[in-house]
């Protein structure tokens, strides 16, 4: 385990200095401070609209399976910078994650045939849990990510350190931006969709990353949980 967790470490380490000084080519703009304002605006309106739906989620998840409530876990954010993310906790309490790492890692070595991102038929997921993540509840949590300017509403979904060490080059730049709680592989059929096909999305929204795409996505996100599509 601590030879992994160095070479984890190490990877990472790799990556953000591959990463850093593209930042400096960033074109000018507003954009930067238009779309932090709107992330701290937007999430502290939903923390205080959903307040009465954190408390139901709680007691659902107290009743079904006990403490805790939340899950943290560390994830890769902006610059290769790691962080906690906070989520609804949708496993047992005694969830092995040794499974999905062997299963994240052979889907990066063996692109030709690169699955779908989630474990198949996953017998950690509690009864609860399951719906949480088919109504995207579970990541209700993670606003407060946003305020703290870990995450943005809009962007690629934070990945596990484990899949990061096993980036190829072109994977890297989905790094340049924080990540987000919705995105374009979110709105485009998320778990219907390939693993390497939500990094496609996601590098692709790198390169054309706008206020007005942040609002198309946004847009099609509340369509996209209410009908629970490509829903995992």
């Amino acid at each position: 385990m601590a030879t992994e967790t160095v070479a984890f470490s190490s990877a990472i380490a790799s990556v953000e200095t591959a990463l850093r000084p593209s930042a400096r080519s960033e074109r000018p703009s507003l954009y930067g401070p238009a779309k932090r304002a709107l992330d701290l605006v937007l999430a502290a309106t939903l923390l205080l609209m959903l307040l009465p739906v954190f408390a139901i989620v709680a007691v659902a998840i107290l009743l079904e399976s006990g403490r805790p409530i939340f899950y943290r876990a560390e994830r890769i954010g902006r610059f290769a910078t790691p962080f906690r993310v906070a989520k609804f906790r949708s496993m047992r309490c005694d969830a092995d994650q040794g499974a999905h790492a062997a299963f994240i890692r052979d889907l990066l070595r063996d692109q030709v045939n690169c699955a779908v991102y989630k474990v198949p038929n996953d017998s950690r997921i509690t009864r609860v849990g399951a719906f949480l993540r088919r109504t995207s509840l579970d990541e209700l949590p993670q606003l407060w990510n946003v305020i703290r300017g870990e995450m943005s509403i809009v962007g690629p979904r934070p990945d596990v350190p484990y899949a990061v060490a096993e980036y190829s080059d072109w994977i890297r730049p989905r790094l340049v931006v924080r990540p987000g709680i919705t995105g374009l592989w979110q709105v485009s059929g998320r778990s219907r969709l390939s693993l390497l096909d939500m990094y496609r999305l996601d590098v692709d929204y790198v390169t054309s990353a706008s206020l007005a795409l942040d609002v198309r996505i946004l847009m099609r996100t509340l369509p996209a949980v209410l009908g629970c599509t490509g829903a995992a």
